[in-house]
């Protein structure tokens, strides 16, 4: 079965009844995890970005804690994983703002986590691309809040 458009999938969808709408969103929040996570953040989150923005941050918290750090191989791997997840409620968000915010906390955290990714060539290539990111996206929002996030890199950089 091939998929269609998303401007076809839009247009059958203006047809559809109320009813119908809504049993389509939960039959596909059964399908997927991710289908379910970004439902919720529609339904529940998307009104309050800061402590969608707090819940996102706690979880990396709880992420970094739980990484096994008897060696840099499971190391990389949590962090990598990490990272996948951290990109994937920004993708939820499309909130340049929280992108930044989120990846700027990502890397701050990776930055001051023990042992130190000093030691290790990828981490720290891991944590130059992210810090490289965030300098090229801090450059399209607007001018008060590239001020105020780009003391938080130097901030980060000095750790």
């Amino acid at each position: 079965m091939k998929a269609v458009s998303v401007v076809t999938i839009r247009k059958e969808l203006k047809h559809k009844s109320n009813e119908e709408l809504a049993e389509l969103c939960l039959r596909l929040s059964r399908f997927k995890k991710e289908n379910k996570e970004l439902l919720t953040y529609l339904l529940f989150e998307s009104d309050s970005e800061e402590g969608y923005i707090e819940t996102v941050k706690a979880e990396i918290d709880e992420q970094f804690e739980a990484i096994n750090t008897s060696s840099y191989f499971y190391i990389k791997k949590s962090i990598r994983k990490i990272l996948r997840h951290t990109k994937k409620y920004i993708r939820y968000s499309l909130n340049k703002e929280t992108e930044v915010e989120l990846l700027l906390y990502y890397c701050k955290t990776l930055k001051t986590m023990s042992p130190s990714i000093k030691r290790n060539t990828t981490l720290m290539n891991i944590y130059e691309r992210n810090m490289d990111a965030v300098r090229k996206k801090i450059m399209n929002l607007h001018e008060d809040l590239q001020y105020d996030y780009t003391i938080i890199v130097e901030e980060i950089e000095q750790l």
